[in-house]
């Protein structure tokens, strides 16, 4: 079975719900059957790579908080952040474009170091004090820290047209799905779970899921049967 997340490292839900999603998925009897995908979804998109903002100037100017509530809300951000475990920084941190990240998060699932790398990045841009946005050297840092190679790495930096496609693909894909905003999860292109929801929430999808999936249908040759390979051979043809 597939899950494919669709989330943005800039968004703290995704965060906590990734958490939430892997404390469901540890616990699932059927847990080595299912393949995690993440999928990218920017909730800035188009945004510059040098338009680096504070978080809480982002929010008031984005949602018409004050900044007391702006702050409020990464106070009770760093409350369900630590009731999963999670490190939260709620002061000082940054906003920025993600593209270069998805597009790193690409090469990486290629190299099987996808979900290293994202942990990376949700740990430095939550929980860690140097900002990841318009830096290329943390970028390269975090990347081969998760095990990706260096000049691959700053290859893909320096040519903004690496992945691109790739990332915008998924965004349009989520589209089609109907997903209006992240974490965004869909189990086996059946079932889609929105936002952080609690552990056994996703459990029961993984369950539901698991339990649905429709079992494989063979075409009926007839009487004939076809000549086939398997583990104690192949048919030698007759005649």
């Amino acid at each position: 079975m597939r899950v494919e997340i669709w989330s943005d490292i800039a968004c703290p839900w995704c965060y906590v719900g990734k958490a939430r999603f892997e404390k469901a998925l540890a616990a699932f009897p059927h847990r080595d059957g299912v393949e995690v995908v993440h999928r990218s979804f920017e909730l800035d998109p188009g945004r510059a790579k040098d338009d680096v903002q504070p978080v809480l100037t982002m929010l008031t100017a984005k949602y018409g908080m004050s900044e007391a509530q702006a702050q409020a809300g990464e106070d009770n951000l760093g409350a369900q952040a630590a009731a999963e475990g999670l490190e939260y920084r709620t002061r000082d941190r940054d906003h920025g474009s993600t593209f270069d990240m998805h597009r790193l998060l690409h090469l990486a699932r290629k190299d099987g170091r996808q979900e290293a790398l994202l942990d990376a990045f949700y740990r430095a841009n939550f929980a860690e004090e140097r900002s990841v946005f318009n830096d290329d050297e943390r970028l390269v840092e975090l990347a081969v820290g998760a095990g990706l190679d260096e000049r691959t790495v700053r290859a893909v930096l320096a040519d903004p047209t690496a992945h691109a496609d790739e990332v915008r693909a998924d965004e349009r894909e989520a589209a089609q799905l109907g997903a209006t905003g992240v974490p965004f999860f869909v189990l086996d292109r059946a079932y889609g779970v929105s936002g952080a929801q609690p552990v056994d929430v996703f459990a029961q999808a993984l369950t539901r899921a698991w339990g649905e999936r429709a079992p494989l249908k063979l075409v009926d040759g007839g009487a004939t049967e076809a000549e086939a390979c398997g583990p104690a051979g192949c048919a030698v043809p007759q005649g």
